[in-house]
């Protein structure tokens, strides 16, 4: 068992383990010193005790995606981590591999909680910032290749000073090239329907577009000051409950279809945190993004941008160079265009 005071040696420098300062049954996460004057870094491990008891197919599961997440990160250009999480080192530890990631001061599951302790809640042009700042994110997801599927508050890190977040813990991405439905996969409380609702014929079928209904899932908790839909809520605790066999019995409490994942009563509330002038914007995005069917959700990252300037009533001038929109950054060659360039109208 890893410990304080251990040291982990990577390929660029030697780390002083302090103290847990997060985990999972996947993974742990160690505030660490590393060479002398530079900053602490966040030190991810995987999680021994549960490799210990997990079978052969879950531990080469959980050694991959740690490889994944490592080459994903490896891949970015220096670029395309405004929104995501920094990758300063890595190597392996105990046979494991190990990653040193640049350390955040929070993320949103503890600021909200934070805000609510104090009776405080977040205003609306910081919780349509941060959406735009993770869909920036996920584009670059995307863009390389993948799908995200684990977007959830405790994986999206805050700079409190800032007020800039960025995207952590790649280790439940899938290739978007792949089409064969895959296993489980995420977090029941932020997952798309069909990341927890098996596909006819078994494994789980998503796509990009099951990261945007996460996204969706998110943009309602934010302006609601911490509110998790119902559907979420109910598929956590089926989950909970009965894992992967949960969402057969919650379809059927449904009449054997999926439950609706926004209610009219979960629209009153978002729409009662929101001023009137921007409403109307507002609730266009929110039901786009949590469509049940993926086909109806946005189909892209540049859709998304232009909504949430619509709600803030922004319209961008054409050909102005902006490094940060996505709809210039997915002109680029990508993954999702089939890496030819994207002609915007």
């Amino acid at each position: 068992m890893t410990t304080a005071d251990a040291i982990i040696a990577l390929e660029l420098g030697h780390y002083r383990l302090r103290e847990q300062i997060g985990g999972s049954a996947y993974g742990i996460i160690w505030r660490a010193s590393g060479p002398q004057a530079t900053r602490d870094v966040a030190i991810k491990l995987i999680n021994q005790e549960q490799m210990a008891r997990a079978l052969p197919a879950q531990r080469t599961r959980w050694t991959t995606s740690a490889n994944n997440e490592i080459a994903f990160l490896q891949s970015l250009e220096p670029w395309d981590e405004r929104h995501i999480v920094r990758l300063l080192d890595s190597g392996w530890h105990d046979g494991l591999p190990v990653l040193a990631l640049e350390l955040m001061g929070s993320d949103l599951g503890k600021h909200m909680v934070a805000l609510k302790s104090r009776a405080e809640t977040v205003p609306l042009a910081q919780a349509l910032g941060w959406i735009a700042q993770i869909n920036q994110a996920l584009a670059k997801v995307h863009q390389y290749g993948w799908r995200y599927l684990d977007l959830k508050p405790a994986n999206v890190l805050l700079d409190p000073h800032l007020h800039t977040v960025k995207l952590a813990d790649f280790g439940t991405n899938r290739e978007l090239g792949s089409l064969q439905a895959h296993s489980y996969a995420g977090t029941a409380n932020w997952q798309a329907p069909e990341q927890f609702f098996p596909a006819d014929g078994g494994g789980y079928a998503t796509g990009p577009r099951s990261d945007y209904f996460s996204l969706g899932a998110l943009f309602y908790f934010l302006v609601t000051s911490g509110i998790l839909l119902r559907f979420c809520s109910d598929c956590g605790q089926a989950y909970r409950e009965h894992h992967v066999a949960g969402a057969n019995l919650l379809r059927g409490m449904h009449g054997g279809e999926i439950p609706s994942a926004l209610h009219a009563g979960e629209e009153e509330r978002f729409a009662a945190a929101i001023p009137a002038d921007k409403r109307d914007a507002a609730l266009e995005l929110l039901r786009a993004l949590l469509q049940i069917d993926p086909a109806k959700r946005p189909r892209h990252a540049i859709q998304i941008s232009r909504m949430l300037n619509t709600i803030q009533g922004v319209k961008p001038a054409r050909g102005v160079f902006d490094t940060v929109d996505p709809v210039l950054a997915m002109r680029r060659p990508s993954a999702v265009n089939g890496w030819q360039s994207l002609q915007v109208a």
